[in-house]
């Protein structure tokens, strides 16, 4: 029996979302079991077992663990393939002549992203771009498990000050997968305009008088800050606010100018954008992972023409805090 087995297929979904066909399959991860122990486990008929376990061996979710010989009758032991399965299912509207087709991209937020779908979107009728802002390990989870195609992710490994390749290398050892520059990009201190509370450095977050709005779980930029507090010997108890996070840096920058928090880290961009102070900590590289077979099909090679475009470059680099020298460039994992 495998450990993990995920559920791609909407036909094996559409047989668990009978309560108990589910209930059968519980039983068979727990230990093999005849149809008559079935019955008496679950206070039915065999033949009402046989009925559901049928289909659940049609659709390759249980199969037949060992045949014994009981009294003169083959008694057959039923197992399901797995001790645990995911249901893994990427929804999308239906591909007619006509219409675009629908590309996911599950990433940490980006406001450079943003805008490649945006302007994607509006040049190129045959291409849907939907992006979720999710968080980098979530994107790469999601890229590994099938349930989107492409991701973004900014993921410093400390140990080797590589951005993304380790990580890449760690979910996807039997792919081949391109990592294409999106920017490079700032992050700091996001506080009110005029630094009221006269906010300096990173440890200030932690002083009591702060409310501090953190990213996401996940997030490159909450991965970012949790090395650099453990480095630095802040205590995250100390941290007024560290539990309450936001999925993107647009919202971060709106809590702070609402008066719901004195203080997060985020991109220059997004203090920008709502007029905020910024104190500048790092530069970062945010690449754009895409599975080979993502980057050969065809269908997508108006995604790859503009990203490559000099209009993109020309865009992003009007951003605060972006600099495009190196987007475009591709390292293969």
């Amino acid at each position: 029996m495998k450990k993990i087995i995920p559920i791609e297929n909407i036909d094996q979904i559409k047989i668990l979302s009978d309560a108990r066909r589910l209930s059968i399959l519980r039983h068979l991860m727990s230990k093999p079991a005849t149809l008559s122990q079935l019955g008496r486990a679950m206070g039915e008929h065999p033949a009402w077992v046989r009925h559901h376990l049928k289909q659940l061996e049609q659709a390759g979710l249980v199969e037949i663990s060992t045949v014994q010989v009981s009294g003169g009758f083959l008694e057959k032991y039923y197992q399901a393939k797995a001790q645990a399965f995911t249901i893994q299912k990427m929804i999308l509207p239906e591909k007619k002549y006509g219409q675009s087709l629908s590309i996911v991209i599950l990433a940490s937020h980006d406001l450079a992203l943003e805008l490649l779908a945006n302007q994607v979107n509006q040049k190129v009728k045959e291409l849907e771009l939907l992006v979720l802002a999710v968080g980098s390990l979530d994107g790469l989870l999601s890229l590994r498990q099938g349930i989107s195609h492409l991701s973004g992710s900014h993921l410093l490994d400390p140990e080797s000050g590589l951005y993304n390749q380790p990580y890449i290398k760690h979910f996807f050892p039997d792919r081949t997968v391109r990592l294409i520059t999106l920017a490079h990009r700032e992050q700091g201190l996001l506080i009110p305009l005029g630094n009221p509370h006269n906010i300096r450095q990173l440890e200030d977050i932690a002083r009591v008088d702060l409310r501090f709005i953190n990213r996401n779980k996940g997030s490159g930029t909450r991965i970012w800050l949790d090395f650099q507090i453990r480095k630095k010997g802040v205590p995250i108890g100390q941290i007024n606010g560290y539990t309450q996070d936001v999925q993107t840096h647009t919202e971060l920058a709106q809590r702070i100018l609402n008066s719901h928090a004195d203080i997060g880290l985020g991109l220059r961009a997004a203090a920008e954008m709502f007029h905020l102070d910024f104190i500048p900590l790092f530069k970062e590289r945010y690449d754009l992972v895409v599975p080979q077979e993502q980057f050969e099909d065809s269908r997508l090679t108006p995604l790859f023409d503009y990203l490559y475009s000099k209009e993109f470059r020309y865009r992003v680099q009007k951003m605060a805090g972006y600099d495009t020298s190196h987007t475009g460039d591709e390292v293969y994992v």
